[in-house]
């Protein structure tokens, strides 16, 4: 595989973008490799700058649930471009989005678009506290909610400690108010509560986690947390920026049948062009500026042009779809498993409709430990081994492999083709 071109971008990247990139996953350190610069996408298909081509499963990391630039969102994109890009001021299309958003999650009573994941969950957490009049967050250990500084935190010696940084720039004092639990483990979560009894505003959860690689929740976690937040006066949030619009229409929240007090989306709302939304109920999201004290604002929130790619996205979806998606992500979970198998290669795949993590360990997946278990060596061969053949997948362990509907049988079935081959370079350690 030719990556003369790719590789003299990189060292001219590296000169002006640091670590050569703009989000650190891509820079491939993880899978000790150079990240492939891309020049063009359709379909299930990209192609980088040295005409190499490859069966994408990263899709953005989620967004492309119909494929790269489907024909239909293209040309409506183009044509709202020509009418203007941005006003910085209200148009038709939010009021469109959000009704739509609305029917699809009717949890979401009110809704306020941003322009990133990260927006979104760093504003609802600031509606929770103003709601609650408390200062302290739960988080789970191995969910990412975006790069705001009360998320960047672990949880120290044990679950009931107070969050330390994990990142320089990050403050003792803005990570002081966050504490951790063990994702799947109620128990963890009542021990926080009783240490901080009436002091936690806000529980905020991946409802299908995506962040640790693919963990979906244990059987009847989603409903307890819900309980529990409930007996304690705690504000519920599920962070569907993965999993809304692609686990269900509803999202996650739909399938557990959990209705959170706030939802905060990304992704697919905006069909691949940066947009991030938050809402919940009515006398929560009433707390927001202008029509209450809680401050958030944004120049571009609500762009034309992300609000029709998010309108055409959205009117897309099917129960036809989720049906083939889940079924072609059923296919190549059942795939990965027998290629490493035959290769005597241990192997677990965490699998949820559309998306899937593959982990290098003899052992269930069902938390942040068990993920860190797994052997990133190994996953670092596989992933080389995929990319040279023609599929590229997520460049870390630890992220989840997304499907699209332009993914066919056959792409999946080319695909456990070159998994064999690579599971086969896994066992020598080539």
């Amino acid at each position: 595989m030719k990556t003369t071109r790719s590789s003299r971008l990189f060292s001219r990247a590296q000169s002006i973008l640091p670590g050569g990139v703009n989000s650190p996953v891509r820079a491939f350190k993880a899978v000790g490799a150079s990240p492939l610069f891309i020049r063009r996408a359709s379909g299930a298909r990209i192609e980088d700058v040295d005409g190499n081509r490859f069966i994408d499963y990263v899709m953005s990391w989620g967004p492309l649930i119909h494929g790269h630039a489907p024909p239909g969102l293209v040309k409506a994109v183009a044509a709202a471009a020509r009418h203007g890009t941005s006003f910085g001021a209200p148009s038709p299309l939010e009021v469109a989005l959000a009704e739509r958003v609305r029917t699809l999650m009717p949890s979401l009573e009110r809704v306020r678009f941003v322009s990133s994941g990260t927006e979104a969950t760093m504003s609802a957490v600031r509606v929770a506290r103003a709601a609650t009049g408390r200062d302290r967050l739960l988080k789970f250990e191995g969910c990412y909610h975006g790069h705001a500084d009360a998320f960047l935190v672990k949880a120290g010696s044990g679950a009931l400690t107070l969050g330390t940084p994990t990142s320089p720039g990050v403050t003792r004092a803005a990570s002081a108010d966050t504490l951790v639990a063990a994702y799947n483990d109620l128990d963890s979560v009542r021990r926080v509560f009783d240490a901080n009894r009436g002091l936690v505003a806000a529980v905020i959860v991946e409802p299908i986690a995506g962040n640790m690689g693919v963990v979906p929740p244990a059987d009847g976690f989603l409903r307890a947390l819900a309980d529990a937040c409930r007996a304690e006066g705690a504000l519920l949030i599920f962070d569907e920026v993965i999993s809304g619009f692609r686990a269900a229409a509803g999202g996650a929240q739909a399938i557990a049948g959990v209705r959170p007090d706030l939802t905060c989306l990304g992704k697919i709302i905006g069909g691949g062009l940066p947009v991030g939304a938050y809402g919940g109920r009515v006398e929560l999201m009433e707390l927001v500026s202008p029509a209450g004290p809680v401050y958030q604002a944004g120049t571009l929130s609500g762009n034309p042009l992300a609000m029709t790619a998010g309108l055409w996205c959205l009117n897309h979806l099917s129960r036809k779809l989720y049906t083939s998606l889940a079924a072609l992500g059923a296919q190549l979970a059942a795939g990965l498993v027998d290629a490493a198998r035959a290769a005597g290669v241990a192997l677990q795949v965490n699998a949820f409709g559309s998306v899937l993590t593959p982990f290098f360990t003899d052992r269930p997946v069902s938390d942040f430990l068990s993920a860190t278990a797994a052997n990133t060596d190994q996953y670092a061969r596989f992933f080389r081994g995929m990319l040279t053949r023609g599929v590229y997948p997520p460049p870390s362990q630890f992220e989840a492999w997304f499907l699209s509907a332009a993914h066919t049988v056959r792409d999946v079935e080319k695909t456990i083709r070159v998994a064999r081959e690579a599971m086969r370079d896994v066992a020598k350690g080539a």
